[in-house]
């Protein structure tokens, strides 16, 4: 786990290895343990080091193969270094170190570009052929780890994060305000290979790139969700699932460092602990126990799960109580980290737990991110569920299912059934023609009577094509490669490298994914239960008050409360600063009395003014003039003028 920077010139003219060195040295966050630098012809590498596997000095990078000919550049881990490693050997390469870089190296050099589809882990890598002078650069399946590239004259640029060529004078960035405007009037963040900065864009995930600098880099696709969405359920996914999960849990606590894991009172992180406490036990004594920590909301009381679970594993817990008023002298230092807004308070928190992490001398982490996405553990998608049972002829199964989650959840059934019947109508009356132009002028007529927001940003706004999504499958795989899992790659990542911490994701092992999307949907939801399939491989395994629990807070924060009480007066002093008036951006007026009714608790609205607050703070932050948004509109009006 680390941080890079690549620079490859256009015309082979030295590159500037002062330049990437300092550029480098603003992701120090990331590699605390060790610098390299790498400079020939045109190409320029610089790194920081975390080091999780093999802590000599004979695993550094930039690393140079055994005959000289490759140079690699690494972020991420491979998990499956041992098996790959052994493979390798048995092919007659010969290894000089105990880590993983040198084993993706040697598979690089082994199968090329097909080394991708054996490797299982998170990674963002830049190999550089010394004789061809060309480079191979690629991301792991899900964008788990981060990688950017710019391109203009002088020739590429790849780097772990924005703030590499942000803020080392490389490139002058300028807002990009289509990504900002469609942040601003409809809540979206990195849902496409876009950034909040014009010319950043992110390399998308299961993609690589091989060529030279002398044109944009092209991005192939190679791996997607299609080939297990065609396959068939196999015979036991149980006993399938339960296998692949233990095995994603032993791979990811692989490492010459003490792993901990992030625990909540929820059935991932149950699950995830106690396989690792098994996972240890089959390795033999151990004198350190497992550590979790664990985020403390007084509004949403987890204790009785997890003391269940840390009377059945015996694993040591850390709590952190978050300070409300801690938490808003953080927010723009976070913001720092992050390089790009965020969605809401709770990114925040898990840039405390984070530093706590490291306080206590942990430097992996094990997550259950992902697994809501993967396993349809949300609320939502059971409208999906009962609308694949309509849709396929099952109505009368539908409504059972839907009494039953009533009756679990303490919902109204009649309720429920009218949802599914909106959604149902939805459904069919997308295929009316001349519906979906409808449906994009009130889209766009509701954009541009947001109050909040001033007419000079709505102009940047531009609509979308927004998916459909028709069955529970096309849900799922929206959450996974467009709207809720980048985002929150891209929050945990920056969060935990922002202390030199690493985490780990066993439900984003690929065979796990691939079973998940391979399963039906009754795997997943049935009656009032989530993640079907995980309940049923965790039997016995978890405490049952976890395992059976059907109430899901995810990672809550009181915000809302916050910003009524003690971060009012906060939230009030940045509205009424000058660079927030003088920026353009907002309806000041319109927020205040926004302000005063959510102070009133006549509305809910702390989660627009958090993105109010933080927006104007990392607008500030990340050194834009004031107005500078309108500067696009003055070019063009100046070139009509000139026209004319």
């Amino acid at each position: 786990m680390c941080g890079f920077v690549m620079i490859l010139s256009a015309d082979n003219r030295p590159a500037d290895a002062a330049l990437s060195n300092r550029m480098a040295a603003l992701m120090a966050h990331r590699g605390p343990d060790d610098t390299g630098q790498f400079s020939e012809h045109g190409l320029a590498f610089a790194f920081r080091r975390l080091a999780i596997f093999d802590l000599s000095d004979s695993s550094r990078q930039p690393m140079i193969s055994a005959d000289g000919r490759y140079v690699i550049v690494f972020n991420g881990a491979i998990y499956n270094f041992i098996e790959l490693r052994a493979e390798l050997i048995d092919l007659g390469h010969k290894f000089r170190t105990d880590g993983d870089t040198e084993v993706l190296l040697a598979s690089y050099q082994q199968w090329g570009a097909a080394c991708l589809s054996r490797l299982n882990g998170m990674w963002a890598f830049v190999v550089y052929d010394r004789r061809d002078r060309r480079i191979f650069a690629a991301r792991d399946r899900f964008g788990v780890k981060p990688l950017f590239w710019y391109y203009d004259a002088r020739g590429l640029v790849l780097t772990s994060e924005i703030k590499a060529i942000r803020d080392s004078g490389y490139a002058s960035t300028v807002p990009n305000w289509r990504t900002i405007a469609r942040f601003l009037l409809e809540a979206r963040l990195d849902e496409d290979d876009t950034t909040f900065y014009t010319g950043i864009r992110r390399v998308p995930a299961g993609t690589f790139f091989e060529g030279d600098a002398r044109i944009a880099p092209t991005f192939r696709r190679y791996w997607c969700l299609d080939e297990a969405i065609a396959m068939a359920e196999p015979p036991d996914p149980v006993e399938q699932f339960r296998y692949l999960f233990d095995d994603a849990v032993r791979v990811r606590m692989r490492g010459d460092v003490p792993v901990g894991v992030l625990l909540s009172g929820g059935l991932d992180s149950t699950s995830i602990i106690s396989r690792m406490v098994t996972q240890q036990y089959q390795n033999g004594p151990h004198t350190r126990r497992i550590e979790a920590l664990s985020y403390v909301d007084p509004a949403y009381d987890e204790a009785p799960f997890i003391d269940a679970t840390l009377r059945q594993t015996g694993a040591a817990l850390h709590r952190l109580e978050a300070d409300p008023e801690q938490l808003w002298n953080i927010l723009e230092r976070h913001l720092w980290y992050q390089d790009e807004p965020v969605h809401s308070f709770t990114s925040v928190v898990i840039y405390q737990l984070m530093q706590l992490a490291r306080e206590h001398g942990l430097k992996v982490m094990l997550s259950g991110q992902g697994a809501d996405e993967v396993l349809a553990g949300y609320p939502a998608y059971f409208i999906d569920y009962w609308s694949d049972l309509v849709r396929s002829g099952h109505p009368w199964i539908a409504h059972g299912e839907i009494d039953a989650f009533a009756r679990g959840h303490e919902q109204s059934p009649l309720a429920l059934h009218g949802a599914l019947a909106r959604r149902y109508f939805n459904y069919w009356k997308r295929r009316v023609p001349g519906y979906r132009r409808l449906a994009a002028l009130r889209r766009r007529a509701r954009i541009m009577s947001d109050q909040w927001v001033s007419d000079d940003v709505k102009l940047h706004w531009e609509p979308s094509q927004l998916p459909y999504p028709h069955t529970l499958t096309d849900s799922l795989r929206m959450s996974v490669e467009r709207f809720a899992l980048p985002l929150y790659l891209r929050i945990e990542d920056r969060n935990a490298m922002a202390h030199g911490v690493e985490v780990r994701m066993p439900f984003l092992d690929h065979r796990l994914v691939s079973l998940a999307f391979r399963l039906g949907a009754r795997r997943k939801l049935h009656g009032e239960y989530t993640k079907v399939v995980l309940r049923e491989a965790m039997e016995g395994r978890i405490p049952e008050v976890v395992r059976k629990r059907v109430s899901k807070f995810g990672f809550p924060t009181s915000a809302n409360s916050w910003l009524r009480t003690t971060l009012l007066q906060h939230c009030k002093d940045v509205l009424s600063s000058r660079a927030t008036r003088e920026s353009g951006v907002w309806n000041i007026a319109v927020i205040h009395r926004a302000l005063d009714r959510h102070k009133g608790g006549s509305e809910d609205l702390g989660g627009r003014l958090f993105d109010v607050v933080e927006f104007a703070m990392w607008f500030r932050m990340s050194g834009f003039g004031l107005l500078l948004h309108l500067l696009p509109l003055i070019v063009q009006q100046l070139a009509e003028i000139t026209s004319s």
